[in-house]
């Protein structure tokens, strides 16, 4: 395999976001944890997550693609542009797919009990744009299942802090979601898709997005007051967070969306490490 195929598998399951659930789920270990995973451990916990997001997107290529065809913004993309097949991405599927099975059983079998409920829901997904106007919702039970995950992993049983963790994560993902659907606004009407932009409009959207950022920000106080390790750097990371979940919001306007990429992908990228080194530090003093 050249390095010109390996790119374009790269780009079709966009890796490089990977950084957007990492730091979480790395920081999930060490919330959750009652005594500290091996490097084995960390490792399949990573593998696990790795080949859950490469899934899921594959999923989304695939089940997409008469849609993306039709697309401006998508049309150029490797499946539908011919660069990348849909046998090779019927194989990542399947290589995937045993990925996170394979991580998960050794992690434990109840991990490996859970892994095909997100299996389940990173295939409905894509089709559920098609038959609800919240699959923004659908994404996020993705992420609210990760710190769940880990805790069933490193401590067989789910806490409330996993909860508590699992629903700010969960509304993260769902509101930047309806920031990204914004883009296909247009489109998703012209073809009969459904979001909650197209439900709701542009400033609907806008309006919902910021409500689900808030419960990000109440849950993840609420595992701050929950938590008995986390202290006075988790609360200064926080008012952080908030900030920039702030200021994301106002770079999209109801008339200039222009700025969208920088609010989905640069600032959630950020979020998502700060409250990794947040948490790290709180844990390390």
């Amino acid at each position: 395999m050249n390095k010109e195929k390996i790119k374009e598998y790269a780009q079709l399951v966009k890796f490089e976001h990977t950084v957007f659930a990492l730091p979480f789920a790395l920081a999930s270990v060490l919330l959750l944890v009652k005594r500290f995973p091996s490097w084995f451990e960390l490792l399949l916990i990573v593998a696990a997550l790795v080949s859950a997001r490469t899934l899921g997107m594959a999923f989304n290529r695939l089940i997409d693609e008469p849609y993306d065809r039709l697309n401006p913004r998508t049309k150029t993309w490797g499946l539908v542009a011919g660069r990348v097949s849909r046998q090779e991405v019927k194989g990542i599927i399947l290589v995937s797919c045993a990925g996170l099975m394979l991580s998960s059983l050794l992690l434990n079998f109840l991990a490996f009990l859970l892994s095909p409920l997100v299996i389940a829901l990173l295939w409905i997904y894509p089709y559920s744009k098609r038959f609800t106007y919240y699959p923004h919702l659908v994404l996020g039970a993705v992420y609210f299942l990760i710190p769940v995950a880990v805790d069933v992993a490193l401590n067989s049983e789910v806490s409330a802090a996993a909860v508590v963790l699992g629903v700010a994560m969960a509304s993260w993902v769902a509101g930047f979601d309806v920031l990204y659907a914004l883009q296909d606004y247009e489109f998703d009407k012209e073809v009969g898709l459904k979001s909650i932009p197209v439900r709701f409009g542009v400033s609907g959207a806008l309006r919902i997005s910021k409500l689900l950022h808030l419960i990000t920000f109440l849950s993840l106080l609420t595992l701050g007051l929950l938590h008995p390790k986390l202290g006075f750097v988790y609360l200064l990371g926080l008012l952080i967070l908030s900030a920039i979940l702030i200021y994301e919001h106002s770079l999209i306007k109801p008339y200039d969306l222009s700025k969208i990429n920088k609010a989905f992908f640069t600032l959630n990228g950020y979020i998502s490490i700060l409250f990794f080194l947040t948490v790290l530090v709180d844990y390390l003093i």
